[in-house]
């Protein structure tokens, strides 16, 4: 037997047997199997970051689409000579309703693509300071008011027009775009309230926007037809609408609200009407169908196609950020009303002293039921004389002897505050009084003397008559308390009582002109 044959012979050495070789192979695979998880979780992360990447994309996109479509007007066109700013927390837009043909307009409003661009139906709008109210203060087309200086397309500015119709401010320089900063200064000028975004809407914008959203409900009191919308036409022509609630899109809800001549007395006023109730049915249709991307995509689209903003609104960002600061507004908070007229011959005068009344209680964040809607006031305290002044008693009617739009309310609030009874405010005859003049009739030098410690350096005068009257210079207007808006109670019951909330049936509140 050999050496080597008895090697060959013994039993072979097995690793498993020994405690290592078999648990490396295990340690083996587990490497392998976290490796693999490792790069499962690599591509897992790789594809979230590509879709978080994508989805960003896609988003800065559609902001670029949307910023595209922007159009902004000139900034430089504004006043410098404008009411305060910071004076409510609540802000005030201005929504101008153009009959401009540019862009492709015409198609949809007829008429030359090269025309003057007119306002064919503006309002303002306040949002209240907690953003769960908001009022919208329609103004007539025909209302005669003062337009103060606009600039030009050359870049000069023209001299202040007085007892001039409200529209002709967006018609100022003759240009087919118009001049949404001449109305702005305008407005600004009439309500002594800062407009702090100007929104100018085109027929093309409302069109496309009663198409996204899925048509508008209105209410007609008869059949409408073709001459009703062109009272040039000899013939009825085609029926356009049927009586009663139909809904309408696109062109036929353009023809609806430009409807002046075929329903009621076919006057500007009675339109109104009927525009509020329309306006009222689109944000209630907006809020039905949900603040969803989905939703807000083709509406941001529609509007900013065929919008022109103020330079604040000039951006998606800026645009999609105060849309959505909107969005907890209540319908029945929201309320339209109509700017306190009446007829002067063929125009429309403004009646006060319920319109500075009206401009009071928006300065002050007060809703239409005279409740606090949040805004505070900066200064002084609202509504309060230097020093308390007892006026019990004694009666006497306020008269603005400056320009100073609104001044008479002011006063009369504060007068009201301290107990008087105020029987009335206007213009003074003349408007360039530097001191406020305090006119009593004989045996009232007592009681004139009470009215004038609520105006620190008035003048007494003595004139013949039977009552005390204020007539407030500017010394008056440049106090801190005429600055801070006096806070009345309500707006007058007038105006209440014809409002409208934006939660109303289609067919209610409808005078038809």
């Amino acid at each position: 037997m050999t050496v080597t044959s008895s090697r060959s012979a013994a039993p072979p050495r097995h690793r498993s047997h020994r405690g290592g070789g078999g648990h490396r192979g295990h340690r083996t695979a587990g490497r392998d199997r976290r490796r693999r998880r490792r790069r499962g979780l690599r591509v897992t992360l790789v594809v979230c970051l590509t879709l978080l990447v994508t989805a960003a994309a896609g988003a800065g996109w559609i902001y670029l689409k949307l910023n595209g479509n922007i159009n902004t007007f000139d900034s430089g066109g504004i006043s410098g000579d404008r009411p305060a700013a910071g004076v409510s927390q609540g802000e005030n837009v201005l929504v101008i309703g153009s009959d401009a043909r540019t862009g492709g307009n015409a198609a949809l409003g007829g008429g030359d693509k090269d025309d003057i661009g007119r306002s064919d139906t503006t309002f303002l709008l306040h949002i209240y300071a907690d953003h769960r109210h908001a009022l919208a203060v329609s103004i007539p087309r025909d209302t005669l008011v003062t337009i103060p200086p606009c600039r030009l397309p050359d870049g000069s500015w023209t001299k202040t027009q007085t007892d001039t119709m409200f529209n002709a401010a967006y018609s100022v320089g003759q240009t087919a775009k118009g001049n949404p900063a001449c109305t702005q200064n305008t407005v600004e000028k009439l309500t002594g309230l800062r407009v702090d975004h100007t929104v100018v809407v085109d027929f093309k914008g409302f069109a496309r926007l009663t198409e996204v959203v899925g048509g508008v409900k209105v209410c007609l009191p008869q059949d409408v037809y073709e001459n009703d919308l062109n009272p040039h036409l000899t013939t009825p022509g085609k029926l356009l609408f049927r009586k009663g609630v139909q809904t309408v899109s696109g062109q036929r809800a353009l023809d609806y609200v430009r409807i002046r001549h075929g329903i009621g007395d076919g006057s500007d006023i009675g339109r109104i009407k009927r525009q509020q109730a329309f306006v009222a049915d689109l944000l209630k249709k907006v809020k039905s169908n949900g603040l969803t991307p989905a939703r807000l995509l083709p509406l941001a689209e529609a509007a900013t196609k065929s919008m022109t903003v103020d330079p604040g609104l000039g951006s998606a960002g800026k645009l999609i950020s105060f849309a959505m600061s909107l969005k907890d507004i209540d319908l029945h908070d929201t309320k339209f009303v109509t700017l306190p007229w009446r007829y002067e011959g063929s125009r429309v005068a403004i009646v006060q002293p319920d319109a500075d009344a009206l401009w009071a209680a928006l300065r002050a964040d007060r809703t239409i039921d005279g409740k606090n809607a949040g805004g505070k006031k900066k200064g002084p305290t609202a509504g309060a004389s230097p020093t308390h002044v007892s006026g019990a008693g004694i009666d006497v009617t306020v008269y603005n002897g400056t320009t100073v739009t609104g001044l008479a309310a002011r006063a009369a609030a504060t007068l009201t505050s301290d107990g008087f009874t105020v029987t009335g405010t206007a213009t003074a005859a003349a408007q360039d009084h530097t001191t406020t003049l305090v006119e009593y009739g004989p045996g009232l030098e007592t009681q004139a003397r009470t009215v004038a410690e609520v105006f620190p350096g008035a003048r007494l005068e003595r004139v013949t008559g039977t009552a005390v009257n204020v007539v407030l210079g500017q010394a008056y207007a440049n106090t801190p308390a005429a600055a801070a808006s006096p806070t009345p109670t309500a707006v007058p019951s007038e105006i209440a009582n014809g409002a409208r909330s934006a939660d109303e049936n289609p067919c209610s509140n409808l005078t038809y002109g």
